[in-house]
């Protein structure tokens, strides 16, 4: 098993809003990236875990002035195991009913979690996943393709029409979030996939709401290996489509009308 470093979180008395709600971000080599995130997550008083994926060069400079809950892998494993790391830590922290997703290269911006969280509470949703304009100016060519693809295979396999299934900013509810930790593998980005796939078959309110599309020319900050990352995704999308469903994992979204 990895060793892993913790900063515990340290207390503000300022109360979070949305109330109930964490935010998790993985991060690797971000850099000063991160403080933008951050200080968007801080205006709005919403607690952070934060998640370095084993940068090679750490930021725990970057985060010394924000009071967040700060994990380290002492290298590099992927951003699904990183997301697992981060909702293990969220579900400690006491009254936490919601768990956003951020990157943490400032591709999502945090302004827009008062009104994704909105979404979450009025359409009772387990699960709300943003959705990018890909038609927008600036989004790379490879990102609009990959994302028409992945959509429209995912609507062929599941029967559901999301029109972004790759974005990752994400708000998950407390039980979703617990049944992704029993039964959901680390890994990079598939991670990602699987645990929609498994919200989708699970019955789980599963609601699309858009984001701003936010690239930088060149989107020097990604790490998604064009090639690689996309046959990780494929795979673990017809084998988490066509997995039989474990007894427990089908009683999970029924079990009780509540969210908590």
């Amino acid at each position: 098993m990895a060793h892993m470093t913790t900063s515990p979180p340290t207390q503000t008395g300022r109360a979070a809003f949305p109330a109930g709600l964490c935010a998790v971000i993985p991060c690797y080599n971000a850099g000063p990236r991160v403080r933008s995130v951050l200080e968007g997550l801080r205006e709005l008083g919403v607690p952070a875990v934060v998640v370095d994926d084993g940068s090679t060069v750490p930021i725990a400079d970057e985060m010394a002035e924000f009071d967040v809950e700060s994990r380290r892998f002492p290298a590099n494993r992927g951003k699904g195991h990183a997301l697992l790391e981060g909702f293990g830590a969220a579900l400690r922290r006491s009254g936490v009913d919601c768990v956003a997703v951020l990157d943490a290269d400032g591709q999502h911006d945090p302004a827009e979690l008062p009104a994704l969280h909105r979404v979450f509470v009025e359409q009772e949703a387990d699960l709300v996943i943003g959705t990018r304009r890909f038609d927008a100016p600036g989004v790379p060519w490879n990102s609009r393709l990959g994302n028409t693809v992945t959509a429209r295979f995912s609507a062929w396999l599941l029967g559901v029409n999301l029109p972004d299934t790759q974005c990752g900013y994400r708000l998950h509810s407390r039980r979703l979030v617990e049944a992704v930790l029993s039964g959901v593998r680390g890994g990079r980005y598939e991670t990602e996939m699987e645990i929609l796939v498994k919200a989708i078959r699970l019955g789980y309110t599963v609601v699309p709401a858009p984001i701003e599309t936010i690239y930088e020319s060149g989107n020097p900050s990604s790490h998604f290996r064009r090639v690689g990352d996309s046959i990780r995704v494929f795979r673990r999308l017809f084998e988490a489509a066509l997995r039989r469903p474990a007894p427990e994992d089908a009683r999970g979204a029924s079990a009780d009308d509540s969210r908590n």
